[in-house]
């Protein structure tokens, strides 16, 4: 029994111990710092993420996420779902038309 419980606590260690991926996103759509902030914290609120920092000026996120629990893709798909493009991943279009028109390509102008 010890030896169960032993192997098991070591296999729990070691998976929630998992190696952390970086990458950057290209956040091309990205406008303001309304758009900076919803950005961040949709991501930051994925279950893996680690850290996620934004650069409106560069219009670039770099993250870094543990690969056992999330991909790259998922994130992508995650940023795309709240109306933002994420590298080749579009813009969801009915979430995109929901942003305040600041958000907009082209802004208020």
């Amino acid at each position: 029994m010890k030896q169960i419980l032993i192997t098991l606590t070591i296999l729990s260690l070691i998976a929630c111990s998992g190696d952390t991926t970086k990458a950057d996103i290209a956040l091309n759509t990205m406008q303001c710092g309304m758009c900076e902030n919803t950005i961040e914290e949709g991501v930051k609120a994925l279950d893996g993420v680690v850290a996620f920092d934004v650069d409106l000026e560069k219009k670039v996120g770099h993250i870094e996420y543990k690969a056992g629990m999330v991909d790259l893709s998922a994130i992508e798909k995650a940023i795309s779902a709240l109306g933002y493009s994420a590298n080749n991943t579009q813009a969801d279009a009915v979430a995109y038309e929901s942003l305040a028109p600041c958000c907009k390509i082209g802004g208020m102008h």
